[in-house]
């Protein structure tokens, strides 16, 4: 995926969890910050971070802060760029859906099962020719300490009625999917934090056990682009 408009700026404060102000060209400027982690151990004060200006003036703010570099190292922090790389990345048929190199039959966003909305509902043809139902929570990270990344980086009881939710489906006989998106190129594979959200990592195990599929995929980040470049393993 490609950004348009993107101009690197340094980081000055995080007011809140939407707003950070931002030095850009030479000005104190309010930004967006298009994720509500945390992300302390990124944004920090005096840090290169690249953000979208926009010309909407009914906007709040300027610009979007979109990534950040930490020590040389580029990781995107837009919340929504996981779902926008991940949807070409499943249509192509990677991933969950290598059957005979055939992509899904379909693929649609945002589809509610019971008391939960997943990210993607896809249908495939299954060996003898049925209709396999696939139901896919997508987690974005940008949480990573000595190459492995972590998530949540906060607590996240959404996270978790999501992960309950994939085992009814697969208890029902359907597939359920949680794919994390590292948005960065650095980490070789994908643990829960279980320091920080131990109900989330113990309902990560229960998931894995009950049949739940997961899977990783990290990302080479440019200042003004995401793009999937491959899989890396899922630890519980």
């Amino acid at each position: 995926m490609q950004y348009d408009r993107i101009t690197k700026a340094t980081f000055l404060s995080r007011p809140n969890r939407f707003v950070a102000l931002v030095s850009l060209h030479g000005q104190q400027v309010r930004c967006h910050v298009k994720n509500t982690g945390r992300c302390r151990e990124l944004l920090v004060p005096g840090a290169t971070v690249y953000v979208q200006q926009h010309d909407d003036p009914g906007r709040r703010t300027a610009c979007s802060l979109i990534t950040v570099d930490r020590a040389g190292e580029l990781i995107n922090i837009d919340s929504q760029a996981p779902n926008r790389v991940a949807a070409p990345w499943l249509q192509n048929g990677h991933g969950f859906f290598r059957n005979g190199d055939r992509p899904p039959l379909l693929l649609r966003p945002e589809t509610v099962f019971e008391d939960s909305r997943f990210d993607f509902y896809a249908e495939t043809l299954g060996p003898s020719g049925d209709v396999q139902r696939h139901f896919i929570e997508v987690k974005g990270v940008t949480l990573e300490e000595n190459g492995v990344a972590r998530f949540p980086d906060a607590p996240t009881s959404r996270g978790e009625k999501h992960l309950r939710g994939l085992i009814r489906v697969q208890q029902q006989g359907m597939q359920g999917h949680v794919l994390f998106v590292v948005q960065m190129a650095c980490a070789h594979k994908v643990v829960p934090n279980g320091q920080t959200d131990p109900a989330f990592a113990a309902a990560l195990r229960q998931a894995k056990q009950a049949g739940v599929h997961l899977c990783a995929v990290r990302c080479r980040v440019q200042p003004d682009s995401l793009e999937i470049t491959g899989e890396i393993p899922v630890e519980v």
